[in-house]
């Protein structure tokens, strides 16, 4: 019994590490489409960050990492593209919140929840980070303070590589 959910356990977590990021279009705060499987940073890890204006703990999160979010660029390259999950009638409610928070991110909505889905995602905030080649090497959802933290951490790994 214990060695079935053991390899259960592991086979789960080689199927989630390495993949591809999903082929879903979004649209930016402008009305721009965005193709997700084509984001990149210029081959240097980026976050993905799924949020709603409603979560109290993902306006933590981004605020958090809006405070570090300069120097973390400066020393790693690193962006982050956060992506509201806000139903369609609360879309226009997205970029004034982003910008009253002074977030220099990249926004996203996902009003459809095409890239929630496509991601299994059952609880926000939602972090992903992709590594330079397009793979997604590391999942969080959650937040608690102090995890921006381990954000950061996980990608001074990768650069290292």
């Amino acid at each position: 019994m214990k060695k079935t959910l053991l390899l259960a356990v592991l086979s789960f977590l080689a199927v989630g590490a390495f993949a591809q990021l999903p082929k879903v279009t979004l649209k930016d705060t402008s009305g721009k489409s965005v193709s997700i499987e084509s984001l990149s940073n210029d081959g240097k890890p980026f976050i993905i960050d799924l949020f709603a204006t409603w979560c109290k703990p993902c306006l933590r999160e981004l605020d958090a990492i809006a405070e570090v979010y300069e120097d973390w660029q400066q020393e790693t390259g690193v962006k982050l593209v956060a992506v509201s999950i806000d139903q369609a009638q609360n879309v226009n409610k997205v970029k004034p919140l982003a910008d009253s928070h002074g977030w220099e991110y990249e926004v996203l909505l996902d009003p459809n929840s095409d890239l929630k889905r496509a991601l299994g995602v059952q609880m926000i905030p939602y972090v992903l980070i992709v590594d330079g080649s397009g793979k997604i090497v590391y999942k969080h959802n959650g937040y608690t303070d102090g995890a921006e933290s381990e954000l950061i951490d996980k990608v001074r790994e990768l650069i290292r590589k």
